[in-house]
């Protein structure tokens, strides 16, 4: 079960690692409770309402510009990047027709608060998975507080569209961070006497308990994956691709959709920059990251090719996620460098249920790659097919502004991910490495 708060291993808590893994310790609050910024409440409570009557626009640029100092805790401060990034995404791309073109300019209203909070929290002034996830949900009040929360207990605080498909499609993502929350501790404690700060090796090492992790890990991806399958349940495929996704993209690689130089974010006076940056995605989850840094899965970036050294996608991506949860990444990898696989690797025949160990990390890579491949082939569902189907004129209603359009003429392999990448040579390559990995 999940360990107790007190019993994390040290790191953990300096992290701010919860006995709900990369979720908040607590819930996140629902509304700021200054009524200084009631105006952008007022926005979030009717954001679907606004955005559905083509008036959301309107409200933004009226709103004042308010200070982020009178933010007084971390979980307020979490709640003003929610509030700021939905209103900005809703800004730019709340357009109801292609020929209502995005507005390249984000107000002063939302630019000057949302710039300066995601500077205090170091976060990209962006609808990250931070925003639209980790910290956007509510718990309904029969979920126990020391167990993983159950899907049927949550709820997105917050939605563009107000669709149930919506909120689901981010509840799936919290019920999966939540129900890997146990296997954070678990690996650590597995892979502490492999660890550069464990004593002097023992040259008969005993690998049973590494085993024993190794197992329940692999049970616990399994899990993932149900949690995964159960996408369809309340999200359909052509609600998400032509009515939900649209808003989730970001403003780099997005020429196509009318942003060559991404989104300006206009600070008054004559001041302000242009920025580009990745839209929300689930490749920001920290989730995955950890568990390819335990098992040793290396990602080179083959679907996001750089020329001249420059970091992959999965590198990049560490920037988009909470600043402890970074440095929880770097430490491990530093801590544990090649993960489970590394240890492997450098125990060749020698040492108590070695085999077994060999075995146990097969099986746990193969959990991983099988994941991803399940992940790939919801993505050809709700991606894939729908782009093909608009492209081919049979459209699908709702919300059809430039973000959700198929890149004309390059098939499947031109399609991009919110996140910015090329979406399925990047994620079959992720699923291939992970497979790769299990080579030992």
């Amino acid at each position: 079960g999940p360990v107790p708060q007190m019993q994390m291993p040290h790191p953990l808590r300096s992290f701010e690692i919860s006995q709900h893994g990369f979720l908040p310790k607590d819930a996140p609050l629902v509304r700021l409770p200054d009524p200084y910024f009631a105006p952008w409440e007022s926005l979030m409570q009717n954001l679907p309402h606004l955005l559905s009557s083509q008036t959301l626009r309107k409200h933004a640029d009226q709103l004042p510009i308010l200070s982020t100092t009178l933010l007084a805790t971390d979980a307020e401060q979490r709640r003003a990047y929610v509030v700021l990034c939905f209103l900005a995404h809703a800004y730019i791309w709340g357009g109801d027709t292609a020929s209502d073109a995005s507005p390249l300019t984000l107000p002063p209203s939302i630019s000057i608060p949302l710039l300066a909070i995601s500077d205090t929290l170091d976060l990209p002034p962006v609808a990250t998975y931070a925003a639209l996830n980790l910290w956007n949900y509510t718990l309904s009040t029969t979920s126990p507080a020391d167990a993983p929360v159950s899907l049927e207990c949550i709820t997105s605080q917050h939605t563009f569209t107000g669709t149930l498909d919506e909120s689901w499609f981010y509840s799936v993502s919290i019920a999966i961070e939540s129900l890997a929350a146990p296997l954070i501790p678990l690996m650590l404690r597995a892979l502490a006497p492999f660890s550069t700060t464990a004593a002097a090796p023992n040259p008969n090492r005993n690998y049973t308990d590494l085993t024993a992790a190794l197992r329940t890990l692999t049970a616990g991806i399994h899990d993932l994956s149900a949690l995964l399958d159960r996408m369809d349940e309340h999200c359909a495929p052509s609600t998400f691709y032509h009515r939900i996704r649209p808003f989730l993209a970001g403003s780099k690689n997005m020429a196509a959709a009318g942003l060559p130089n991404g989104v300006f974010y206009d600070q008054g006076n004559g001041k302000g920059e242009w920025r580009q940056l990745r839209g929300g995605s689930n490749g920001q989850s920290s989730t995955v990251q950890f568990l390819d840094l335990v098992l040793g899965v290396e990602h080179r970036g083959v679907g996001d090719r750089k020329k001249g050294g420059e970091v992959t996608f999965h590198e990049e991506v560490r920037g988009y996620m909470p600043k402890e949860h970074r440095q929880f990444l770097q430490w491990l990898g530093e801590w544990a460098p090649g993960g489970a696989r590394g240890v492997v690797m450098a125990a060749g025949e020698k040492g108590v249920g070695i085999t077994e160990c060999r075995e146990a990390f097969g099986a746990a890579t193969e959990a991983l790659a099988e994941f991803r491949g399940r992940h790939l082939r919801m993505v050809t569902r709700y991606i894939v097919v729908p782009a093909r189907r608009a492209a081919m004129g049979g459209g699908g209603g709702g919300v059809r502004n430039l973000a959700s359009r198929p890149s004309e003429g390059k098939g499947a392999d031109g399609l991009t991910g919110t996140g910015g990448t090329a979406l399925l040579p990047f994620l079959k390559e992720a699923r291939d490495e992970t497979a790769r990995a299990g080579d030992v």
